[in-house]
């Protein structure tokens, strides 16, 4: 028979063991810890998509007022064109889907300022805010949050007046490609216009799966350059002040396609590039370098410079080299002549951007040593990364063009 005392004695035992407590708190706080991961990712994820709609937005704003300006568009139609241009410029990261995209263009609004000099000359600033409610994850559900907000803004002055036409400087861009054959590998990054594809089932070919269907590293590359040659297009639909040549290289440098006016020339050259052979950067840049820094017959001047002068009346104009590898040069001397290339592209003032796409350490180095600056250089590990360097690109060249403020 247990007296009262035994039971005051055992339940005090009992308030006393602490054997299980491990247990329950394990259990109270892996939800807690959870989240808070889930929160963490979607917090990253969060600033890389804030980071991609800025760019978005500060192309969609220099494109809407340099329409403007140019009389290609109306302050009627500026609300469509900067929605289309920003929903445009994000649909590579958005990766097709479908309701982000309604979304950012429905949360896209447009703020046009005309005013008129002394003379009449109309000059605008274009405001242009963007935003979308982005998913979070299973995790970060799990403390009552469905959507994080994505937004950005940027505001550009574009005219015809003396001090916005003091910004519309002309340039001379030239890209340097590598078309060797490992630029037919796959990259990580799913094809947003084709997510799956058919392919044999292991060892037998007489039956297909369907399996994920990643972006090669030349696909990827059309699609960069087709989207910074659009950002210039954007800039310049007159083809008044962008002229743009391209030269690509394997164990040798390809046929170049000469300077042109426009973008038209480099993106059908790009389009129609295949890829094959080892690499060998030295002839293509030593071909930028030359065709940028040719002397004209005039006194003076480079070829490049008597064009514009032709064209658009400037001499003072910004010339670029954009040189993308995604390995190593196996040819000898070929470092050794294309870092020489590149100082003489330095003491001449042209910006070199350099696009190391996948690169072992030997391009890497190579091509950190030919940009211009630390910011000129870029290191994509992907096929969305290669598209934002291109983008980036574009917004600096864009930035030199026409006046921008944030």
């Amino acid at each position: 028979m247990i007296t009262g005392s035994s039971k005051f004695r055992s339940i005090q035992h009992l308030l006393r063991d602490r054997a299980g407590n491990f247990g329950i708190l394990t259990a109270l706080a892996i939800p807690v810890l959870a989240a808070a991961a889930g929160v963490a990712v979607d917090v990253s994820n969060m600033a890389v998509s804030d980071s991609q709609l800025q760019e978005a937005t500060d192309a969609a704003a220099l494109a809407t007022a340099t329409a403007l300006a140019n009389g290609s568009a109306t302050t009627a139609n500026a609300q469509q064109l900067a929605a289309d241009f920003v929903t445009g410029q994000m649909a590579n990261y958005l990766a097709g889907d479908a309701n982000a995209t309604s979304a950012l263009k429905a949360g896209t609004t447009v703020t046009v300022t005309q005013t008129t000099d002394s003379s009449g000359n109309p000059s605008y600033s274009v405001v242009v805010n963007a935003s979308y409610a982005m998913p979070v994850n299973g995790m970060t559900r799990m403390l009552g949050v469905s959507t994080m907000n994505v937004g950005a803004s940027s505001t550009s002055v574009s005219g015809n007046d003396a001090s916005a036409q003091a910004q519309n400087n002309p340039l001379s861009m030239y890209f340097v490609l590598d078309r060797s054959g490992s630029m037919d590998e796959a990259t990580d990054t799913v094809n947003a216009q084709q997510p799956t594809t058919t392919a044999p089932c292991g060892n037998n070919n007489k039956k297909t799966c369907t399996v994920t269907n990643y972006y090669t590293k030349m696909q990827s590359l059309k699609i960069a350059t087709a989207n910074l040659a659009a950002q210039l297009n954007s800039a310049d639909p007159n083809s008044m002040y962008v002229r743009t040549g391209a030269d690509s290289y394997n164990s040798n440098a390809q046929t170049p396609t000469a300077m042109a006016w426009g973008t038209s020339g480099v993106t059908s050259y790009v389009n129609n590039l295949t890829a094959s052979g080892t690499t060998n950067s030295a002839p293509a840049f030593t071909a930028a370098v030359t065709a940028l820094t040719k002397a004209s017959t005039t006194q003076g001047l480079t070829n490049e410079q008597l064009q514009h002068k032709n064209k658009n009346g400037r001499t003072d104009i910004s010339r670029y080299i954009v040189f993308m590898t995604d390995g190593d040069n196996n040819v000898a001397n070929a470092d050794t002549t294309t870092r020489a290339q590149c100082d003489i592209a330095r003491n001449q003032g042209i910006t070199v951007y350099t696009i190391a796409f996948m690169a072992p350490a030997n391009g890497q180095a190579l091509l950190k040593y030919c940009a211009t600056t630390a910011a000129d250089y870029f290191t994509p590990q992907n096929a969305a990364d290669l598209f934002k360097a291109f983008s980036t690109i574009a917004l600096q060249a864009q930035k030199k063009m026409t006046l921008l403020t944030k």
